[in-house]
């Protein structure tokens, strides 16, 4: 059977860069299978040492969750689609939510709103619904920013933000709600100000500070919606679980390069049929397996479009309108201007919202996802050298090679003098090209990607000595060459 593979972009660079790719097979199982084999480091990042599927990596039979079917048996027919789906971090309010006495609108508020008004989907009760809502935003990045300005906008009446971070001038190529004038601010107060000036008529409510299993369930405790704008895997499982205890839907959005995904994760919906964040995702990725928008980059437009789904999802359930994203997954492909839905469903088994759930109170979420130095029985065998020392000892005339293994785009951007690219999904197959003799620094932007092709080299065999840049081509421009440019 010819079937059709679709290759998400987070992992195109270990799949020779291809979108997509025709393979002869009769299961789903088999059709993975065979495209891993090909590609040594794709099926790293797929399959785990017992050679079963990661649990973060899911597989669907066109819409379909193969994990709801026969799993790897799954068949396939001719003109099927595979989707590899890796994790990247219906119904109405509660009634008794939104009081009987709904709050009344000034006449300038319905003159502001009368777009509004005019729908019989929203007018005078829905927009008094709106303005009786809260939503609680946890960031003002990328996808808080356009989520903000349109729930403002709408008239929700209370907006609670979460947020500890500071505008720096790399945020503005996405992050619309800040401005040029505001690098340096806090977060927080940039976007207080933006969204005060859109509508005036709402209450904001700022909270700076990280969100943590000690504040998360004080705060969504008094609000009616949680929308998720994180962009790290702790703070997702940390967002998901208190919602799920708490009761709230969880409104979630994630995005990488051109793609996102959109969902809503509400487990008390459908009659507490409602599926959650684990259960499309049991388990998180292990660190540093999936790069950052600050190492894969992020299309400047896309968080604004998967922000504003979210922004519509949530004024969607404070209205009780039908038709909202819960138990399926929404996935956008903006180079392609492509949407396409999966079906999700509740796991029985899930370990928060199941049958007979383990989890009960909020936990440890940097343990969890593997971030915590006490998880790590035996740290990475990992030999770094700082920006300062390379200089000094490539000035000192001692014999090193230093391998780039960023992109070719980035390499265009900025350089270090003397290096030889060979991009991260090409490492092990072009390992031939490094001289084993010699010791070999590898450096990316940050030190991460190189991390990994010095644990890829390692794993296919390479003989000779392997150090990592720490703080990659970023802290050569700082510690060495300011010339260098910093992206």
């Amino acid at each position: 059977m010819s079937v059709t593979i679709t290759i998400p972009s987070a992992l195109r660079q270990f799949a020779g860069g291809k979108s997509q790719f025709e393979v002869e097979a009769g299961t789903a199982g088999e059709a993975v299978n065979q495209l891993s084999t090909q590609f040594a480091e794709l099926r790293h990042h797929l399959y785990d040492d017992k050679n079963k599927l990661r649990s973060f990596v899911n597989v669907y039979v066109n819409d379909e969750d193969i994990r709801h079917q026969s799993g790897a048996e799954t068949p396939v027919k001719d003109g099927d689609t595979l989707m590899i789906v890796p994790s990247i971090a219906g119904g109405a309010t509660a009634e008794a939510d939104v009081a009987a006495e709904l709050p009344s609108l000034s006449n300038e508020e319905i003159a502001r709103y009368s777009r509004h008004l005019i729908m019989p989907e929203v007018g005078l009760e829905g927009q008094k619904r709106l303005k009786a809502a809260s939503v609680l935003m946890i960031g003002t990045g990328g996808l808080g920013a356009p989520l903000g300005m349109y729930l403002a906008a709408a008239g929700v009446g209370r907006l609670g933000i979460i947020d500890f971070d500071v505008v720096e001038s790399s945020n503005l190529q996405r992050q619309i709600i800040h401005g040029t004038k505001d690098i340096g601010r806090p977060k927080i107060e940039s976007a207080r100000d933006r969204l005060s000036d859109i509508n005036p008529h709402i209450e904001i409510e700022t909270h700076e500070a990280r969100l943590t299993s000690d504040n998360a369930l004080r705060f969504f405790q008094h609000y009616d919606i949680i929308v998720d704008g994180t962009d790290n895997f702790p703070t997702r499982y940390l967002v998901n679980d208190a919602c799920v205890l708490t009761g709230k839907p969880n409104v979630y959005g994630s995005i990488f390069r051109f793609e996102g995904q959109a969902s809503v994760f509400w487990a008390a919906a459908r009659n507490g049929s409602g599926a959650c964040y684990r259960c499309l995702y049991p388990e998180p990725t292990p660190p540093g397996l999936v790069p950052s928008c600050a190492e894969g980059g992020v299309l400047g437009v896309l968080p604004g479009i998967v922000g504003a789904i979210q922004a519509n999802e949530a004024i969607k359930i404070i209205l009780g309108a039908e038709g909202i994203l819960v138990n399926r997954l929404l996935l956008f492909d903006a180079w392609a201007m492509k949407f396409r839905e999966l079906k999700l469903r509740k796991d029985p088994q899930c370990p928060i919202c199941g049958d007979s759930p383990t989890i009960t109170e909020l936990i440890d979420y940097e343990a969890f996802c593997g971030l915590s130095p006490n998880q790590q029985a035996e740290p990475p065998q990992l030999e770094e050298i700082t920006a300062t020392e390379l200089k000094r000892r490539l000035d000192s005339g001692d014999d090193i090679q230093i391998i780039d293994v960023r992109e070719p785009h980035e390499y265009e951007i900025a350089r270090i003098p003397g290096t030889t690219l060979i991009p991260l999904g090409q490492v092990v197959v072009r390992m031939d090209e490094i001289d084993h003799s010699r010791e070999t620094v590898c450096h990316c932007k940050a030190g991460v990607r190189s991390a990994k092709a010095i644990d890829a080299l390692k794993r296919a065999g390479f003989p000779g000595r392997l150090t990592n840049l720490k703080g990659g081509i970023t802290a050569w421009s700082d510690e060495v060459d300011a010339s260098v440019p910093k992206y």
